[in-house]
């Protein structure tokens, strides 16, 4: 009897930058492609709650462009690694370093995750270490189960919290110094 061995073909960056543009969210793992399920609608909602809310902010104080998904961040090139983020703050200084017909290679000062029933703490854990390897400042977990967001600040290369956020109380954030916004807005 024989058997095969079936091999994942590693996508180089080189391959990543040649490839088409599709629709679907996935992130790029040491070359492999791994695919994410379309999100559901409280994602969605949630999501553009947070847009709508946060881009008002961040162009009245011009802090930037605030960028939703489907769009890479490129961790490394090799092996390649890359992650789609719900929503990212990138400052007026890293944007205008970006070329904006290819993939994000700056870190943004700010990452939105919008957590699905399909991460799981290891997939959370691993996405914040990607995350501070290219030193994004702040990153939000929110859940919308729990109607709660966990602001977390990178401090000498990690992650620590700032605060667990439910209803009820005001948003705190230091990449968005000032923000006043209470947290329920986010979840409608």
């Amino acid at each position: 009897m024989t058997t095969t061995a079936t091999q994942t073909q590693l996508l180089t960056y080189e391959e990543y930058l040649d490839t088409p543009e599709i629709e679907g969210r996935f992130d790029i793992v040491d070359g492999e492609m791994i695919m994410a399920p379309s999100p559901i609608p409280d994602h969605q909602i949630t999501s553009s709650e947070f847009f709508l809310i946060l881009h008002q902010f961040i162009i009245e104080r011009n802090l930037g462009k605030l960028l939703f998904a489907p769009l890479d961040i490129v961790i490394r090139r090799a092996p390649l690694r890359t992650r789609q983020l719900d929503l990212l703050l990138l400052s007026n200084e890293s944007f205008a370093r970006i070329d904006r017909r290819k993939p994000i290679e700056e870190a943004p000062e700010l990452a939105i995750e919008i957590l699905s029933p399909s991460n799981t703490r290891r997939r959370v854990q691993d996405a914040l270490a990607d995350y501070a390897a290219i030193g994004v400042r702040e990153c939000w977990l929110v859940s919308i189960r729990t109607r709660t967001i966990e602001v977390l600040t990178l401090v000498n290369g990690e992650w620590h919290q700032l605060a667990l956020l439910r209803a009820g109380d005001r948003m705190r954030s230091d990449v968005l110094a000032g923000l006043d916004v209470e947290v329920g807005q986010f979840f409608v």
